[in-house]
């Protein structure tokens, strides 16, 4: 089979960083698994972490990828959700070889079946960051998606138009809060309106006088989808008491956890959603509910595709240049691949 791995760690402008390699096709699934045919993929900051430069060697080589949209092959002895046939969509296990290949083994619990109204690059584009953004808002966090409590409230996203923020927008909109995106260029501002932000502020600016301008003077949400260490402080001081604070980004240095955070009650809740596949955690399913839950709402037309830029086939040189734009920054929504050459 095709696909796209690596055999030593190197910068991405290196042309071996990630090679055009033919390997045996994997054997039928066993116990939970399904054997998918992949059709398209998505890149993530994930893959340029686990590609970055270091000392090592990877034999066999390492293959990457951690979003996918296919086509259900063959299904393990255990499986009773999905056949040979089914569309499907999903992030799966960075433990595992990942979706860079045109065949893939995939625990079917963390499977869900893919939108019907999307072909496969949009739907390809969801799976990672909507698990993170659903697990972060609604099962790390005391927050309800279907309770309208929430309106009046406001919650806040740093990095609105990432892959994260992309989704994370369209989520706390449905849950009834007014979000406020941050966001530092025309582009990604705009982005940002169409998801659904009330407002968008630049976060290259200081945050309290520009929420002071939109008459907000605290936030009862907040999620910090950039720099942890960065918009520390400045988030202690903006959330309300007994507010809740999200991240996905691990912090450089050591961070001050006591007062505001302590004196306020402020909830801190991390967010890492392949923790469930890592520890093999009795909860895993929770994948496969939450995407065929965002997979209706898609199809009923309240939560969209954060595809943005669409590159081409799935082949090494197109990847390489994902990577090489997810580390230059700036990058709006989501990067997708489909097909194979």
């Amino acid at each position: 089979m095709k696909a796209v791995g690596l055999t030593h760690y190197l910068p991405i402008d290196d042309p071996d960083s990630l090679l055009d390699l033919v390997l045996p096709e994997p054997g039928p699934p066993a116990g939970a698994d399904l054997l998918v045919r992949v059709q398209a993929i998505s890149v993530n900051p994930v893959d340029t972490k686990l590609r970055a430069p270091r000392d090592q060697q990877a034999q066999p080589p390492r293959i990457l990828g951690y979003d996918a949209a296919g086509i259900v092959e063959a299904v393990g002895p255990q499986v009773t959700a999905f056949a040979p046939g089914d569309e499907v969509y999903y992030a799966g296990d960075v433990t595992r070889p990942g979706c860079n290949a045109q065949w893939q083994h995939v625990d079917a619990r963390l499977v869900g079946r893919k939108p019907a109204t999307l072909d496969f690059a949009d739907a390809a584009a969801l799976p990672l960051t909507t698990l993170t953004a659903w697990e972060l808002l609604f099962q790390r966090m005391p927050l309800q998606f279907d309770d309208r409590r929430h309106a009046g409230q406001t919650l806040l996203v740093i990095g609105g138009a990432g892959g994260v923020g992309s989704i994370a927008i369209q989520l706390a909109r449905h849950a009834g809060f007014s979000v406020v995106a941050t966001a530092s260029r025309e582009a990604s501002a705009q982005w940002c309106r169409q998801l659904g932000a009330d407002h968008v502020i630049d976060h290259r600016q200081p945050l309290p006088p520009q929420l002071h301008a939109l008459g907000i003077g605290e936030v009862q949400v907040a999620l910090n989808l950039a720099d942890t260490d960065h918009y520390w402080d400045v988030l202690g001081e903006l959330l309300a008491p007994q507010g809740h604070l999200g991240l996905i980004v691990e912090p450089r240095g050591a961070l001050r956890i006591g007062d505001p955070y302590k004196a306020k009650c402020i909830g801190i809740h991390w967010e890492f959603m392949f923790a469930r596949a890592r520890f093999g955690t009795a909860d895993m399913v929770e994948q496969h509910r939450i995407l065929n839950r965002a997979a209706s709402l898609v199809d009923a037309g309240e939560l969209r595709s954060t595809a943005h830029t669409h590159l081409g086939p799935i082949n090494a040189a197109n990847l390489r240049e994902a990577h090489r734009r997810l580390e230059t920054g700036g990058v709006i929504g989501k990067l997708v691949l489909s097909g194979w050459e």
